[in-house]
């Protein structure tokens, strides 16, 4: 086994459930807190995830068990063991290949979209109810989102046009309001081609990595998805509501559009403060299409 990407704790632990382990991948995300391996014996593989927080430990653990209830083994993995101590998480290999940057034509892209909203509609289908604990967790997360639309708005002002200015102080006003009166759910929390499997010799779809999954609100999943690729490709958004069984309401449309709007001008706003011209370009991009949308 390859020593360096794992310590001797972990090491052990993970000896003790894949006797014969030889192979360590490190397969992580290329950020500073991802830290994922893919371990092998031989033909039998497994992959090892060091969750960042406790938090984010806990939620994936819950995770793994509403997909066991609302996903098919073949199109979400199975939690083989876990360690609090650790935060380390052992789980079965998906069949497939990430989907974000997998060069597809079109039409399959279609096709992805429409079993990733398929898989989504499942997933939210077997939610549990909501305690109202949870309903004022997310109402409060949500004011909180609004409140920081004020402060990004006092940095990224000078940088904005008047319709851009106007959508960052609709969000302030509007995104409490709303969620008032938005459906909710237990959210997969990260839904975006990151954590899509694209099998082609099944062409079928897979949904990996739970660590942000809790209650929230329906449109909310869609953040990413919106503000990267719907914008610009309708085709996409219409097919993963196929998928999913439902349109979304025009309420939810525009709480959609708000919240989208508002990471791009927290993109800005950390681009503008850290001196990231990668973080500029994207808000302002997205920022752009949402204050065009929102006329």
């Amino acid at each position: 086994m390859t020593q360096h990407l794992l310590p001797d704790d972990l090491r052990r632990w993970i000896a003790g459930r894949l006797p014969g382990a030889d192979t360590v991948t490190d397969v992580s995300w290329a950020r500073k807190n991802s830290r994922v391996r893919r371990v092998a014996a031989g033909a039998d593989a497994v992959f090892v995830k060091i969750s960042p927080t406790t938090r984010e430990y806990e939620c994936e653990v819950r995770g793994y068990a509403h997909a066991t209830r609302a996903l098919c083994p073949d199109t979400a993995p199975r939690l083989i063991a876990a360690d609090p101590d650790l935060r380390a998480l052992m789980s079965s290999p998906l069949p497939g290949r990430v989907v974000r940057d997998l060069p597809l034509t079109r039409a399959t892209e279609r096709r992805v979209h429409e079993q990733a909203g398929r898989l989504l509609r499942h997933w939210h289908d077997h939610s549990p109810s909501p305690r109202a604990r949870d309903r004022a967790a997310i109402r409060a997360a949500v004011a909180e989102q609004a409140q920081e639309a004020a402060i990004c708005l006092e940095v990224t002002a000078a940088h904005l046009d008047d319709a851009q200015r106007a959508v960052v102080r609709c969000m302030m006003d509007e995104l409490p309001r709303l969620a008032e009166t938005m459906p909710m759910v237990y959210r997969h929390g990260d839904h975006a081609t990151r954590n899509w499997l694209f099998d082609a010799t099944r062409n079928s779809v897979g949904l990996i990595d739970f660590e942000t999954a809790d209650h929230g609100i329906v449109a909310d999943e869609f953040v990413w998805l919106y503000g990267a690729l719907w914008s610009t490709r309708p085709d996409l958004k219409a097919a993963h509501f196929t998928g999913y069984g439902r349109l979304l309401s025009d309420d939810e449309e525009r709480f959609l559009l708000l919240l989208t709007a508002r990471l791009s001008v927290s993109y800005l706003r950390s681009g503008l403060t850290k001196d990231r011209p990668d973080l500029i370009e994207r808000g302002r991009l997205v920022l752009a299409r949402m204050a065009h949308q929102a006329r």
